[in-house]
């Protein structure tokens, strides 16, 4: 048997549509029961932020009809006037939907308006509590693979970049200060090799979104000889969530969900932050769709596409706050607090998705000035690590060889020492000339940015990247 409290019951015949025969109220609104007025009832309605799974409820409702018609629990007949009733009501849209708590309620309002009240059958073995779980996971399903499909294209337009870019030299930063040359190419796969965790986390979310509540019921099942496994196959889950109470309690995979955008967002982030350091070093020079001049200064270039980027994260990282934070308070079973969990999920996927093309267009339609970015390259003595590494191969201890360059370093009076600098540096530390240490054209080699950074090799074949790109779509 089901429960007939108002989240789940069968509606009995009756003439017309209204109170008392359908389970609708005079104003044609079915489930209000003893609770039919008042201030607060728009208070408890979420009709008008459901537009986002309008389509995503008629699916679960055309899956779970067709499944009660097969199992002979719902006639063929009945089963039929709510499927003509459900594409009515699909051509009409949500804006047509007038009355009840939430979209699931209208959709039934609507239905058995207009079949009568064999349109209450619809909701037969099943509680909102199920529904509504299942057209989030539906609804959230499209949405991450659309999320998914965007990072793909943004890794792919990343991996072209850096096919263009690989002997440009640029100089890199830690703690915002030159440490070692590299090239654009590397710092743009450093991104896109961080792209490809989000995309794997956003995947391994997806299949754990996949998975169908519904029979769950309103937290204990039902006593109706329901096909769960049909239903799941006819909206394209994978499978189910096993336990009933579990199905209808757990929103984890909308945290799970809002955890892997956050982290995305956060990649977005830090290539934002990056291309404005750039740009406001004169490294980069964004195309004009990306930027925008000050209203009164009309010689500034302003990187504010990048600078909404960077606060995308922001954004989802309070969503995700939001989301754990009421989540954190509730026992198991439906709570009406999980009618307001979802929107930070939304919210946070739609603000992100929107965030990557125009975070990765920013550094694609960039100009990346080979001759300043070399310059820069060889400033403040960004070449010492190689040095380093050069003597230390000719067998002096690393971190000898660390404290002869450091003492190279601070004696040069423009803090970027030659061979004459290095070689009094050897003698002060070591008590021997350079020349007795190591092959000094060696060592001029690897004061060069170019050849220092043509020493390095810690990237992978571009062609390996593409492959792992591909291998998603």
């Amino acid at each position: 048997m089901t429960s007939h409290d108002e989240d789940s019951e069968e509606t009995a015949d009756g003439d017309a549509p209204v109170a008392g025969t359908s389970g609708a109220d005079a104003e044609g609104v079915v489930r209000r029961g003893r609770f039919s007025g008042g201030p607060a009832r728009a208070f408890l309605s979420s009709l008008a932020a459901d537009e986002r799974i309008f389509a995503a409820d008629l699916a679960v409702d055309r899956a779970h009809v067709v499944m009660l018609a097969e199992q002979e629990i719902v006639d063929d007949d009945d089963a039929a006037a709510i499927l003509r009733a459900l594409a009515e009501v699909e051509s009409a849209g949500h804006g047509a939907l007038s009355g009840g708590e939430d979209v699931h309620e209208a959709i039934e309002t609507a239905v058995i308006n207009r079949v009568g009240p064999a349109g209450g059958r619809m909701h037969t073995a099943r509680s909102r509590n199920d529904e509504v779980a299942a057209c989030l996971r539906y609804r959230l399903r499209e949405d991450l693979l659309t999320a998914v499909e965007t990072v793909v294209g943004a890794r792919e337009t990343l991996l072209d970049v850096a096919a263009a870019e690989t002997e440009t030299i640029m100089p890199g930063y830690t703690h915002r200060q030159p440490a070692q040359p590299t090239t654009v190419a590397h710092w743009v796969c450093s991104y896109e090799s961080a792209l490809e965790r989000d995309t794997a986390r956003l995947l391994d979310a997806c299949d754990r979104v996949n998975r169908s509540p519904l029979g769950a019921a309103a937290f204990a099942g039902t006593g109706f000889d329901v096909d769960r496994g049909r239903t799941a196959d006819l909206l394209g889950f994978d499978g189910l969530v096993e336990n009933a109470t579990d199905a209808v309690s757990t929103r984890d995979f909308l945290v799970e969900t809002t955890a892997g955008i956050a982290a995305l967002a956060t990649t977005l982030s830090g290539l934002s932050e990056d291309v404005v350091e750039f740009a406001s070093d004169g490294y980069v020079d964004l195309a004009d769709d990306y930027a925008s001049t000050s209203s009164i200064m009309p010689q500034k270039k302003n990187p504010d596409t990048l600078e909404l980027v960077r606060s995308r994260a922001g954004d989802a990282t309070a969503g995700l706050s939001g989301l754990l934070t009421t989540l954190s308070g509730l026992p198991r079973a439906y709570n009406r607090d999980l009618q307001r969990v979802d929107r930070h999920t939304w919210a946070a996927i739609d603000g992100v998705t929107e965030a990557v093309p125009v975070a990765v267009g920013a550094v694609a339609t960039a100009e990346w000035p080979a001759e300043a970015l070399a310059d820069a390259a060889g400033e403040g003595f960004a070449t010492a690590t190689g040095v380093a590494d050069r003597l230390a191969a000719a067998g002096v201890p690393f971190r000898t060889a660390h404290e002869v360059v450091a003492y190279a370093s601070g004696a040069a009076a423009d803090g970027n020492p030659g061979v004459d600098d290095l070689d009094e540096a050897c003698r002060e530390v070591l008590g021997e000339p350079l020349t007795a240490v190591v092959d000094v054209t060696g060592v001029e080699r690897v004061l060069d940015p170019a050849a220092n950074v043509a020493r390095q090799r810690v990237d992978a074949a571009a062609e390996t990247r593409e492959r792992e790109v591909a291998s998603y779509v």
